[in-house]
């Protein structure tokens, strides 16, 4: 499967550090500068100073989503071919606890697959890809990132749909927390190693059936109008035809989607 792109570290600020304001509006502050003679000179115009996003403010497309209505999805929806299950995904959500996270890019892979971890068949790290579709699978790559999927296809099969990206909709200062970074730009969620420290995973939500109330939850969501394809990131090691298969697919006009995005292209 793929591998995550590597990006700089980030020094987490203090606690008493709020790069994030509690009004969503600009605030204005007069400029004060002062002559030769020490006198103070009052600018005509005042200064604006653009405020960041409110941490409780959804900023995924300006949605207006009652998320207490939003149904967990069921089992059977993701038990076909990931390959017809992943651009189904987008548009749809990600909770767990206070956050809420819109898939808005994802990856296919499928049985017989050179890219899938599927190939070398039952081990104890993908023991729960082969279980039924609708369960979380979540590996480490590189030491260092958590990997979100999402089990496809029936029992035994081996697929899944990989979350390569997210765009944060609710709970933005526990995801900012959890990812060391005060930022509310698309770079707190494009790749799926984010994806995964933003939810707080580990390897033991393996297996964690996404269908059922409470931990992390999939729920129904808005079916984007658009989307992009393009063939999947990080997989050089796999056959031609597997690397250039178009089994990526992403939401055509969001931000909120991962480098390389000019290999992404209208269906």
């Amino acid at each position: 499967m793929t591998k995550p792109q590597r990006s700089k570290r980030f020094i987490k600020p203090n606690d008493s550090t709020n790069c994030v304001s509690e009004n969503s509006n600009s605030s204005k502050l007069p400029l004060k500068i002062r002559s030769k003679s020490n006198s103070p000179l009052k600018l005509k115009s005042p200064i604006k100073l653009k405020s960041s996003v409110s941490p409780e403010r959804p900023i995924s497309n300006n949605l207006q989503i009652n998320f207490q209505n939003l149904r967990i999805l069921e089992q059977d929806f993701c038990s076909i071919d990931a390959l017809v299950l992943a651009p189904l995904l987008l548009g749809k959500f990600l909770r767990r606890d206070d956050v809420i996270l819109q898939i808005t890019e994802v990856e296919a892979y499928r049985p017989n697959d050179s890219a899938c971890h599927a190939r070398s068949g039952v081990t104890t790290r993908t023991a729960s890809m082969f279980g039924p579709g609708g369960h979380a699978y979540v590996y480490l790559c590189y030491g260092l990132h958590m990997m979100l999927n999402i089990v496809a296809d029936n029992e035994g099969v081996g697929a899944a749909v990989l979350i390569r990206s997210c765009a944060p909709v609710s709970g933005l200062t526990t995801i900012q927390q959890r990812r060391g970074q005060i930022t509310n730009k698309p770079v707190l969620l494009t790749g799926p190693g984010k994806v995964g420290q933003a939810l707080g995973l580990s390897t033991e939500w393996s297996s964690h059936p996404l269908y059922e109330p409470g931990g992390l939850e999939l729920l129904d969501g808005p079916k984007p109008e658009k989307i992009l394809v393009g063939p999947r990131v990080g997989i050089d090691y796999a056959l031609p035809e597997h690397v250039n298969a178009l089994w990526r697919f992403a939401i055509e006009g969001s931000p909120w989607i991962s480098a390389p995005k000019n290999t992404l292209r209208s269906p």
